[in-house]
């Protein structure tokens, strides 16, 4: 057997054709019990590429979490041509409290990577994933979803200008595609750097599974592996229609200016017009309305859930389309408005 399809970790090997289910220590808490993450390993009796896929880098970040636990555990792999590496909680200590930064500092392990032997805690924690787990893939997706109190539509984000994750982007299917670079420290960002093209999934909230979504990323997924080869008879997805958007003049967060109750008129993923009241902020007595219009004609993909505000809370993420898909998206089956009052005088 040839030393190079054997994928190896600190601690363990996986040959061809077997399947590990590890909880691998990368910390100790403070009574000195070990920190695990659960991590399934599936290597393909045959040759191919070696992918990872990640979830809840943010500890209340769910629905990825689900996405990763079905490729693993319930998808049919007996003939995967390639190697996955399957993390579907890598943090843990922010799993278990359910918030979104571990909770030792209240560190972002998502700023962490590619890590640090003998620096912060963050930082060993990320260094012991990324060098057993990452490093040695080909590419990778790693999902999540928006943070407390809001909710995204499904989209990816990654830079466009790489042409390793403009393949995988692309392949992937989603409608809309966010062209960014990862901020310092993320770990699609610092693999990305290191040659291993990695795209985000951003879909829905924090705290919950959504099944719909759920079921749209494990079709991007399915897209995926079609793509590079890991599954026979599957195909490359097309969503039907895809926005790319890149520069700062394409997108932007509407913020409240003033402190208020929110009541909003459209779901996460419509199409909005330029001068459409997307939301309305009132006081307690239901007096003080100050609307807040569109600047734009553009989609909704990321959006309020709680309704409250302090002046300059963000209310929803608004990027702008182009001719032709606005003409796609209103042909299509799209989210419509919600209880939408008449546009704003």
């Amino acid at each position: 057997m040839s030393d190079d399809r054997v994928f190896t970790y600190n601690g363990g090997a996986v040959p061809p054709g077997e399947t590990q289910n590890i909880r691998y220590g990368i910390s100790e808490t403070y009574l000195g019990d070990p920190v695990r993450i659960p991590v399934t390993i599936v290597n393909g009796e045959r040759d191919g590429p070696t992918a990872f896929l990640t979830a809840a880098a943010h500890g209340d970040e769910l629905n990825g979490i689900e996405v990763v636990r079905e490729v693993a555990h319930e998808w049919d792999l007996s003939e995967l041509a390639g190697t996955l590496v399957c993390l579907p909680v890598l943090n843990v200590p922010g799993f278990l409290a359910q918030q979104r930064y571990l909770p030792v500092y209240d560190r972002d392990l998502n700023r962490s990577f590619p890590g640090k032997a003998g620096s912060t805690s963050s930082k060993r924690m990320a260094n012991r994933i990324y060098s057993n787990f990452i490093a040695p893939c080909d590419f990778g997706l790693d999902f999540h979803t928006s943070t407390r109190g809001r909710t995204n539509m499904l989209h990816v984000r990654g830079d466009m200008a790489d042409a390793g994750v403009h393949r995988l982007a692309m392949s992937f299917g989603s409608n809309v595609i966010v062209d960014s670079d990862g901020p310092g420290g993320t770990l699609r960002g610092e693999a990305t750097a290191d040659e291993i093209p990695t795209i985000t999934i951003e879909m829905g909230e924090a705290h919950r599974f959504q099944r719909d979504l759920i079921d749209d990323a494990l079709a991007g997924v399915r897209s995926v592996f079609a793509e590079y080869e890991l599954l026979e008879n599957d195909t490359v997805r097309w969503p039907g229609w895809r926005t790319i958007v890149a520069g700062a003049g394409e997108k932007t967060w509407l913020r409240a200016d003033s402190g208020g109750i929110v009541d909003t008129h459209f779901e996460s993923g419509s199409l909005v017009r330029e001068g459409d009241r997307i939301a309305t902020i009132t006081n307690p007595f239901k007096k003080d309305e100050v609307g807040v219009e569109a600047p734009f004609t553009g989609l909704l993909i990321g959006l309020l859930e709680n309704p409250v505000v302090y002046p300059g809370n963000p209310l929803c993420h608004l990027v702008e389309l182009d001719e032709s898909t606005r003409r796609a998206i209103e042909t299509g089956d799209v989210p419509k408005p919600v209880g939408q009052p008449d546009s704003a005088d």
